[in-house]
């Protein structure tokens, strides 16, 4: 389906009553790219849920413009626009990667909107290991682009905005910590020891600001957890949305 409002590829997986789960892709993400998860994570759960591409990704309209330094923040106000278009007050939300960083923003700059969230691979900084890393695949971006063409209607476009910003000169200085001090949902962290574009420090840095968060660190797990260890994530969300409930 596409909610019309912000021409969005949209879809809902099981019809559970109760509060949502919301899914947030990645920065080359698409609600194709998770592939069965989502059908997955509503059934361990119990919980419908519900994923969106963002615009410029999938099947959604086209970037409306550049990204620039802000636009994880703009991210955030959008989905807290689409829940509201979509009936709701108060959701869960599974963040990967750039969509952990926008669920964070979506908590601290909408309170109440976000009942828990899920965060894989969350940034609240710039490493030097993700620039490197994202630098490295500049060399491949050929390939990848093609691949990518299988998830998007405007796969290069895609790459570019991502590859753009992330490259930026001003973007090492980029950061939402003092931001995500004003989130007081209950958060699990889940993190790869072998995440090629980040490290376990940004779990620190985010429970240093947010002391309720919890954390879980999984061997043999690069930066798609969900891919990488499905059954110990579907697990874990699992857990602890049912520690939580709907109150």
């Amino acid at each position: 389906m596409t909610l019309e409002h912000d021409q969005l590829e949209l879809a809902r997986f099981g019809a559970e009553p109760g509060m949502p789960l919301l899914l947030f892709h990645e920065g080359l993400g698409s609600l194709s790219m998770w592939r069965d998860f989502p059908e997955k994570l509503a059934k361990a759960s119990g919980r419908e849920v519900i994923v969106w591409s963002r615009r410029g990704y999938g099947a959604s309209g086209s970037f409306d413009a550049p990204y620039d330094l802000d636009f994880m923040h703009r991210e955030a106000d959008t989905a807290a626009r689409v829940m509201a278009d979509l009936g709701f007050a108060q959701a869960h939300v599974f963040g990967h990667s750039d969509g952990g960083s926008i669920a964070m923003l979506l908590a601290a700059r909408h309170p109440g909107r976000v009942a828990s969230l899920i965060l894989e691979a969350p940034h609240v900084m710039v490493e030097p290991v993700c620039i490197s890393a994202i630098k490295a695949v500049e060399a491949g971006s050929a390939a990848l682009v093609s691949r990518l063409g299988r998830y998007h209607r405007d796969a290069a476009a895609v790459f570019r905005q991502w590859f753009a910003i992330w490259t930026d000169p001003r973007f090492p200085a980029w950061t939402i910590e003092a931001e995500i001090e004003s989130v007081t949902c209950p958060v699990l962290l889940i993190q790869g020891d072998d995440d090629e574009y980040g490290t376990c420090e940004q779990l620190d840095r985010i429970q240093a600001r947010v002391p309720q968060a919890r954390q879980l660190r999984l061997a043999a797990c690069g930066h798609s957890p969900h891919r990488d260890q499905q059954d110990a994530v579907l697990a874990a969300a699992s857990v602890f949305l049912n520690e939580l409930g709907d109150a």
